[in-house]
C-alpha cells in the first residue's frame, strides 16, 4: 500500500488529525491495534476547553457537540470538609469549558470517517515504524496473519504512552521527563442526575472530583492509595468515601446508583523531547502525559494534531517545511504549560504520603489564599480555560 502520510493509534487523536488532513486534501492511511468496537467504547477525558471546542466545530464535528455538550463556567474547589469558592473562568477569561465525553468525540470522528470511506485498519498487530530518518519511511503490519507494508511521506504516532511509535525513536535522539505519583485515581460511572458543576474537593480523607458526561450521566473520582484493586471498592464503600470528601450540602447532592464502570488510573507525568525523529512525529498521550487534575490531556492531543496538520498542509501546498521544524518546539510550549499546571493542581488539591505539618498547613493557607483573592484565581481560570492555540 501507499500514502502520504501513515497514522499509528485510531483513538481522538489519530482520527481527529485523518480528518483535519483529508479536509486538506492529503491522504491518509490510519492503524489501529484495537478492534474499532474496543476504542469506541474507551471512557476518557471529558472536558474540552473553548479552543478544542472551536476546532472540532471548524473540521465539521460540532453539531452534536453543540446539542448535548453542556458547557459551564467555572468550577468549585471544596477543602478542609468544609469551605469552598468558586473559580469563574467565564468571567475573568470570557471562555467556558464543555463537558463533552471521549466516547462521544471518537463516535463523531468514526461517522466522519465512514462518510468518506477513510481507509481506517483496526486490529493491525506488530505495527513497527521503518526508516524514519530517512526521506522513504514505511509502516509494517500484520493482519489476520498476512504481513502488509505501507510506503509514505511521514509516520504520525498517535498511538498513546504505551505505543511503539516512541519506543521505535533510538534513544539517543530522545529526552525523557517524568513523574510519577504516589497515588491513582478511582473513577466511577453512573446513570445518575450530575452535579450543576464540576466540584474537586481536598479533603484530609484524600482528593475527589465531581463531573459529569450528560445530564443523566456522572462521572466521579476519588484518591486512592497504590495498589488498590477494583475488587476492593464495591459501590457501597466508594459511595461512602466519596461523599465523607465533600461538604454537607453537596454531598448532600451526589445521587447514588449503580456503576456502569469502575477502574483505577495512576497518575503520572511525562513529556517526550523533541516530538519528532526523522519523519516521524508524535502527538498526543505518545508524547505527553499530565495528570487528568488540570483536565488537559484530550485538549494538548487536539492542539498537537492541529499545529501538526498545520504544518503538513504547508509542506504539500508551499512546498516549506518551516511548520513541520518548528512543530515540536511550538507543541512542547503549550505541553510544558500544561504540564506545569496540571502538577501544581495536582499538589494543591491531594493529600500526599508523608506530608509533614508545614507541608498541609502552606497546602490550607494556599487554598485560604485562592479563596479571597480575585487575582489568584483569574490566574487559575486562565490556564483552566485553554490559553489560545498560536497563529489562531
Amino acid at each position: 500500500m501507499q500514502t502520504q502520510v501513515v497514522i499509528i493509534g485510531g483513538g481522538p487523536a489519530g482520527m481527529l488529525f485523518a480528518e483535519m488532513l483529508h479536509q486538506a486534501g492529503i491522504d491518509s492511511i490510519v492503524l489501529e491495534q484495537r478492534t474499532r468496537e474496543y476504542v469506541q467504547g474507551r471512557i476518557r477525558a471529558g472536558l474540552l476547553e473553548e479552543g478544542s471546542v472551536h476546532l472540532l466545530r471548524a473540521t465539521g464535528l460540532g453539531a452534536r457537540l453543540d446539542r448535548e455538550g453542556h458547557p459551564h463556567h467555572g468550577s468549585m474547589i471544596a477543602w478542609a470538609g468544609r469551605s469552598r469558592f468558586f473559580i469563574d473562568t467565564w468571567k475573568h477569561t470570557g471562555r467556558r469549558m464543555t463537558t463533552y465525553g471521549q466516547t462521544e468525540i471518537q463516535q463523531d470522528l468514526f461517522d466522519a470517517a465512514d462518510r468518506r470511506n477513510a481507509r481506517f485498519i483496526d486490529e493491525a498487530l506488530d505495527v513497527r515504524p521503518m526508516d524514519a530518518a530517512t526521506d522513504h519511511p514505511y509502516v509494517t503490519f500484520n493482519k489476520n496473519g498476512e504481513a502488509f507494508r505501507i510506503d509514505c511521506d511521514f509516520i504520525a504516532g498517535c498511538d498513546g504512552f504505551h505505543g511503539v511509535s516512541r519506543a521505535s525513536i533510538p534513544l539517543s535522539a530522545i529526552k525523557f521527563f517524568e513523574k510519577d505519583y504516589p497515588f491513582g485515581w478511582l473513577g466511577v460511572l453512573s446513570e445518575t442526575p450530575r452535579l450543576p458543576d464540576v466540584v474537586y474537593a481536598n479533603h484530609p480523607r484524600g482528593f475527589a472530583l465531581a463531573s459529569g458526561r450528560n445530564p443523566m450521566l456522572s462521572r466521579y473520582y476519588v484518591q486512592v492509595p497504590m495498589g488498590d484493586r477494583i475488587e476492593d471498592w464495591p459501590d457501597e464503600r466508594f459511595w461512602t468515601e466519596l461523599k465523607a470528601r465533600y461538604p454537607k450540602e453537596i454531598a448532600d447532592a451526589i445521587v447514588t446508583g449503580p456503576t456502569i464502570e469502575k477502574s483505577i488510573a495512576p497518575l503520572r507525568s511525562f513529556v517526550a523531547e523533541p516530538m519528532h525523529y526523522g519523519r516521524l512525529f508524535l502527538a498526543g498521550d505518545a508524547a505527553h502525559i499530565v495528570p487528568p487534575t488540570g483536565a488537559k490531556g484530550l485538549n494538548l492531543a487536539i492542539s498537537d494534531v492541529f499545529y501538526l496538520s498545520r504544518a503538513l498542509t504547508t509542506h504539500y501546498r508551499d512546498g516549506t517545511d518551516a511548520g513541520l521544524d518548528g512543530y515540536s518546539s511550538t507543541a512542547l510550549r503549550r505541553v510544558w504549560s500544561a504540564a506545569r499546571f496540571s502538577w501544581w493542581m495536582t499538589q494543591l488539591l491531594h493529600r500526599f504520603p508523608g506530608m509533614s505539618d508545614f507541608d498541609q498547613r502552606a497546602q490550607e493557607s494556599e487554598l485560604d489564599y485562592l479563596s479571597v483573592s480575585v487575582h489568584a484565581q483569574a490566574s487559575i481560570a486562565e490556564q483552566y480555560a485553554g490559553m489560545p492555540l498560536e497563529g489562531t
